[in-house]
C-alpha cells in the first residue's frame, strides 16, 4: 500500500484528490487548519485515512508533519494543497503580507520538510499545486502570482538539486487554470472555470505517469503558452480583473 501525504485536504481541491487518492488504494494522511473537516473527509475511508492538524504558517508545522508521516507509516507521496490568494488592486499590506507567508514561507518550510524526509528515506515523489498565475504577473493579485511563479521556481530548484545529489525524489508541479472553490468566492468574470472534482482526476493521472508540469486544462495550457508569448509594453495594459459578485 502507497502511503500518501496531502497538506490543504479541509476543502477544495486537496480534499478531492486525498479522497480520489485513497480510493485508488493509497494510506493517505491529511492535514489542514480544521479538524472538523479533516474528520469528515477521514470518515470516508476510516480504514485508510489519519489526520494532523496542521497551520503551515506555524514554526511548528515541520514537526507536526513528521507525527502525521509516522500515523500513516511513512510517506511514498507529499501533495501541497494548502494556499490562499486574493484580488488585490487597492494593494492592501495585510493581504499581499499574508499570501508571501502562506505561498512563500508556509510552502518552503513544508516541502523543504518534505524533500528532506525523502532525502533521508530513499527518496519519494513531491508534488504540489502552484498556478497558472505564476506564468506572467497578474496586476490584479500581485503577491498571489509572484509567489505562484516562486513555486514554480523552487520545485524546478529542488528538483536539479535531486538528481545533482542523486537522490531518488521526483517531482510534479500542477498548474491549474480558475478552479470553482472557495478560494473564488465573491468573484465573477473568471473565463473557462473548473471543476473541482475534474481537475483531481487530472492531477492524479499526471501523478501517476509521473510527469513533471501539469497545466489543466488543455485550453489553459494553450492560453498560457499563448501568454508568454505576449510583449511587456502589451501585457501591462491588459485588464485581466475579475468582478465582484453583487447581492
Amino acid at each position: 500500500m502507497k502511503r500518501a501525504i496531502v497538506i490543504g485536504a479541509t476543502s477544495g481541491i486537496g480534499r478531492e484528490t486525498a479522497l480520489l487518492l485513497a480510493a485508488k488504494g493509497y494510506r493517505v494522511g491529511i492535514a489542514g487548519r480544521r479538524a472538523d473537516r479533516l474528520e469528515e473527509a477521514a470518515a470516508h475511508y476510516p480504514d485508510r485515512m489519519v489526520t494532523e492538524v496542521i497551520d503551515i504558517t506555524g514554526d511548528d508545522a515541520g514537526q507536526r508533519l513528521l507525527s502525521l508521516i509516522e500515523k500513516t507509516g511513512g510517506m511514498d507521496l507529499y501533495f501541497h494543497a494548502s494556499g490562499i490568494g486574493f484580488q488585490n488592486v487597492d494593494l492592501d499590506e495585510a493581504i499581499e503580507l499574508s499570501t508571501v507567508t502562506t505561498n512563500g514561507l508556509g510552502f518552503t518550510r513544508m516541502v523543504g520538510a518534505a524533500y528532506r524526509y525523502m532525502a533521508a528515506h530513499g527518496g519519494g515523489h513531491i508534488a504540489a499545486i502552484s498556478s497558472i498565475a505564476g506564468t506572467k504577473g497578474l496586476g490584479a493579485a500581485p503577491a498571489y502570482s509572484a509567489t505562484k511563479a516562486y513555486q514554480n521556481t523552487y520545485l524546478q530548484a529542488l528538483e536539479q538539486q535531486a538528481c545533482i545529489r542523486r537522490l531518488n525524489i521526483r517531482f510534479t508541479d500542477i498548474r491549474p487554470g480558475f478552479v470553482g472553490t472557495d478560494l473564488l468566492n465573491g468573484l465573477t468574470g473568471y473565463p473557462m472555470l473548473l471543476k473541482k472534482e475534474k481537475v483531481a482526476r487530472e492531477i492524479v493521472w499526471a501523478l501517476e505517469h509521473r510527469r513533471h508540469i501539469r497545466v489543466i486544462d488543455w485550453r489553459w495550457r494553450i492560453v498560457t503558452a499563448g501568454w508568454r508569448c505576449i510583449p511587456n509594453f502589451i501585457w501591462r495594459r491588459l485588464p485581466l480583473t475579475a468582478k465582484t459578485k453583487k447581492d
